[in-house]
Protein backbone atom coordinates (compact mmCIF):
# COMPACT_ATOMS: atom_id res chain seq x y z
CA UNK A 1 0.00 0.00 0.00
CA UNK A 2 0.96 3.30 -1.05
CA UNK A 3 0.25 6.85 -0.12
CA UNK A 4 -0.77 9.05 -2.46
CA UNK A 5 0.96 11.78 -1.39
CA UNK A 6 4.64 11.22 0.26
CA UNK A 7 4.32 13.70 3.10
CA UNK A 8 1.51 12.06 4.36
CA UNK A 9 3.42 9.61 6.49
CA UNK A 10 5.61 11.76 8.47
CA UNK A 11 2.83 14.21 8.90
CA UNK A 12 0.82 12.96 12.01
CA UNK A 13 2.80 12.34 15.63
CA UNK A 14 3.30 8.33 15.14
CA UNK A 15 3.01 8.14 11.52
CA UNK A 16 3.25 4.45 10.65
CA UNK A 17 5.46 3.01 7.43
CA UNK A 18 3.43 1.56 4.72
CA UNK A 19 6.70 -0.39 3.23
CA UNK A 20 5.18 -3.46 2.67
CA UNK A 21 1.79 -3.25 4.48
CA UNK A 22 4.00 -3.09 7.63
CA UNK A 23 2.23 -1.19 10.27
CA UNK A 24 5.15 -1.66 12.73
CA UNK A 25 7.42 0.80 11.64
CA UNK A 26 7.31 4.26 12.57
CA UNK A 27 9.82 6.61 10.91
CA UNK A 28 12.10 9.11 12.07
CA UNK A 29 10.82 13.03 11.31
CA UNK A 30 11.97 12.70 7.90
CA UNK A 31 10.62 9.58 7.24
CA UNK A 32 13.97 7.66 6.12
CA UNK A 33 14.24 5.05 8.64
CA UNK A 34 13.30 3.86 11.96
CA UNK A 35 12.69 6.11 14.64
CA UNK A 36 14.77 5.57 18.17
CA UNK A 37 12.42 4.94 21.38
CA UNK A 38 12.73 8.52 22.06
CA UNK A 39 11.63 10.00 18.63
CA UNK A 40 8.90 7.70 18.87
CA UNK A 41 7.25 8.35 21.98
CA UNK A 42 7.60 12.37 20.77
CA UNK A 43 6.42 11.04 17.32
CA UNK A 44 3.06 9.55 19.15
CA UNK A 45 2.96 12.52 22.09
CA UNK A 46 3.66 10.50 24.96
CA UNK A 47 5.16 12.44 27.76
CA UNK A 48 6.54 9.77 30.00
CA UNK A 49 5.12 10.72 34.19
CA UNK A 50 8.05 10.99 36.93
CA UNK A 51 9.26 7.41 37.95
CA UNK A 52 7.28 6.07 40.69
CA UNK A 53 8.79 5.75 44.29
CA UNK A 54 8.96 2.26 45.63
CA UNK A 55 6.04 1.73 48.45
CA UNK A 56 8.36 -0.54 49.80
CA UNK A 57 11.89 -1.62 50.87
CA UNK A 58 13.11 -2.24 47.65
CA UNK A 59 14.83 -0.84 44.33
CA UNK A 60 12.78 -0.44 41.07
CA UNK A 61 15.61 -0.97 38.83
CA UNK A 62 18.67 -3.22 39.11
CA UNK A 63 21.04 -3.51 35.83
CA UNK A 64 23.74 -6.57 36.18
CA UNK A 65 25.94 -6.55 32.78
CA UNK A 66 23.39 -5.75 29.97
CA UNK A 67 20.16 -6.83 31.39
CA UNK A 68 17.75 -4.15 33.41
CA UNK A 69 15.24 -5.76 35.28
CA UNK A 70 12.09 -3.51 36.43
CA UNK A 71 9.56 -5.17 39.17
CA UNK A 72 6.64 -3.85 40.93
CA UNK A 73 5.81 -1.67 38.35
CA UNK A 74 1.99 -0.74 38.95
CA UNK A 75 -0.64 2.05 37.39
CA UNK A 76 -0.36 4.45 39.98
CA UNK A 77 0.36 8.62 39.29
CA UNK A 78 2.48 9.73 41.82
CA UNK A 79 1.99 7.93 45.17
CA UNK A 80 -1.59 7.21 44.61
CA UNK A 81 -3.01 4.41 42.80
CA UNK A 82 -5.31 3.80 39.99
CA UNK A 83 -7.49 1.37 38.63
CA UNK A 84 -8.39 -0.27 42.22
CA UNK A 85 -10.05 -3.66 41.63
CA UNK A 86 -10.34 -6.93 40.08
CA UNK A 87 -10.57 -7.55 36.20
CA UNK A 88 -14.31 -9.08 36.39
CA UNK A 89 -15.38 -7.72 39.41
CA UNK A 90 -14.67 -3.62 39.94
CA UNK A 91 -12.82 -3.53 36.40
CA UNK A 92 -14.15 -4.61 33.24
CA UNK A 93 -10.97 -5.47 30.33
CA UNK A 94 -10.85 -2.23 29.07
CA UNK A 95 -10.01 -1.06 32.14
CA UNK A 96 -7.45 -3.44 32.88
CA UNK A 97 -5.93 -2.77 29.56
CA UNK A 98 -5.49 0.86 30.65
CA UNK A 99 -4.40 -0.04 33.95
CA UNK A 100 -1.78 -2.49 32.31
CA UNK A 101 -0.59 0.33 29.92
CA UNK A 102 -0.31 2.81 33.01
CA UNK A 103 2.18 -0.10 34.26
CA UNK A 104 4.12 0.28 31.03
CA UNK A 105 4.51 3.93 31.28
CA UNK A 106 5.60 3.93 34.71
CA UNK A 107 8.14 1.06 33.44
CA UNK A 108 9.56 3.15 30.71
CA UNK A 109 9.81 6.50 33.14
CA UNK A 110 11.89 4.33 35.62
CA UNK A 111 14.06 2.68 32.54
CA UNK A 112 14.80 6.16 31.82
CA UNK A 113 15.66 7.40 34.55
CA UNK A 114 18.28 4.58 35.58
CA UNK A 115 19.12 4.73 31.79
CA UNK A 116 19.18 8.48 30.95
CA UNK A 117 17.67 7.45 27.60
CA UNK A 118 15.41 4.40 26.29
CA UNK A 119 17.12 4.59 23.10
CA UNK A 120 20.02 2.45 25.31
CA UNK A 121 17.54 -0.78 25.27
CA UNK A 122 18.45 -2.76 22.44
CA UNK A 123 15.42 -5.82 23.39
CA UNK A 124 12.78 -6.33 25.42
CA UNK A 125 13.50 -9.76 26.86
CA UNK A 126 10.16 -10.82 29.08
CA UNK A 127 7.28 -8.47 30.06
CA UNK A 128 5.52 -10.47 33.23
CA UNK A 129 2.00 -9.37 33.82
CA UNK A 130 0.02 -10.26 36.90
CA UNK A 131 -3.63 -9.35 36.78
CA UNK A 132 -6.00 -9.46 39.90
CA UNK A 133 -9.00 -11.40 38.71
CA UNK A 134 -12.45 -12.58 40.08
CA UNK A 135 -14.24 -16.03 39.29
CA UNK A 136 -13.62 -17.07 36.19
CA UNK A 137 -11.97 -14.59 33.98
CA UNK A 138 -10.03 -15.66 31.22
CA UNK A 139 -9.28 -12.49 29.09
CA UNK A 140 -5.53 -11.81 31.44
CA UNK A 141 -3.76 -11.98 27.88
CA UNK A 142 -6.32 -8.97 26.51
CA UNK A 143 -5.62 -6.88 29.53
CA UNK A 144 -1.70 -7.49 28.96
CA UNK A 145 -2.06 -6.39 25.27
CA UNK A 146 -2.32 -3.11 26.90
CA UNK A 147 1.15 -3.13 27.98
CA UNK A 148 2.18 -5.27 25.19
CA UNK A 149 0.77 -2.63 22.83
CA UNK A 150 2.27 0.52 24.58
CA UNK A 151 5.48 -1.32 24.50
CA UNK A 152 5.73 -2.39 20.55
CA UNK A 153 4.05 0.62 19.86
CA UNK A 154 7.55 2.41 21.28
CA UNK A 155 10.49 -0.05 20.90
CA UNK A 156 8.86 -1.44 17.60
CA UNK A 157 7.38 -5.21 17.00
CA UNK A 158 11.11 -6.64 16.60
CA UNK A 159 12.44 -5.40 19.83
CA UNK A 160 8.89 -7.72 21.52
CA UNK A 161 9.51 -9.65 24.73
CA UNK A 162 8.58 -13.12 25.27
CA UNK A 163 5.60 -12.75 27.83
CA UNK A 164 3.93 -14.61 31.11
CA UNK A 165 0.39 -13.28 32.01
CA UNK A 166 -1.22 -14.73 35.03
CA UNK A 167 -4.21 -13.85 37.14
CA UNK A 168 -3.95 -13.28 40.80
CA UNK A 169 -6.29 -12.96 43.88
CA UNK A 170 -4.84 -9.73 44.56
CA UNK A 171 -2.08 -7.24 44.27
CA UNK A 172 -0.04 -4.63 46.00
CA UNK A 173 -2.45 -1.16 46.71
CA UNK A 174 -5.17 -3.20 45.36
CA UNK A 175 -4.05 -2.63 41.79
CA UNK A 176 -5.77 -4.67 38.93
CA UNK A 177 -1.92 -5.23 37.36
CA UNK A 178 1.64 -5.59 38.52
CA UNK A 179 4.08 -5.50 35.51
CA UNK A 180 7.91 -7.29 35.63
CA UNK A 181 9.71 -5.85 32.96
CA UNK A 182 13.46 -7.01 31.44
CA UNK A 183 15.37 -5.23 29.21
CA UNK A 184 18.41 -6.20 27.27
CA UNK A 185 20.72 -2.54 27.05
CA UNK A 186 23.25 -2.01 24.43
CA UNK A 187 27.13 -1.32 24.82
Amino acid sequence: MKNQNGDDQTEAAGARSMNMGSKDEVLNGNGSHLATAEQRLRQLGIKLPAPPEPFGIYAEAVQTGNLLFLTGMLPTEGREAKFIGRVGAELDVEAGRAAARLAALNGLAVAKQHLGSLDKVKRIIRLGVAVATSGDVRDQPKVADGASELLQDVFGKDKNPCRLVYGVASLPLGTSVELEIIFEIAG
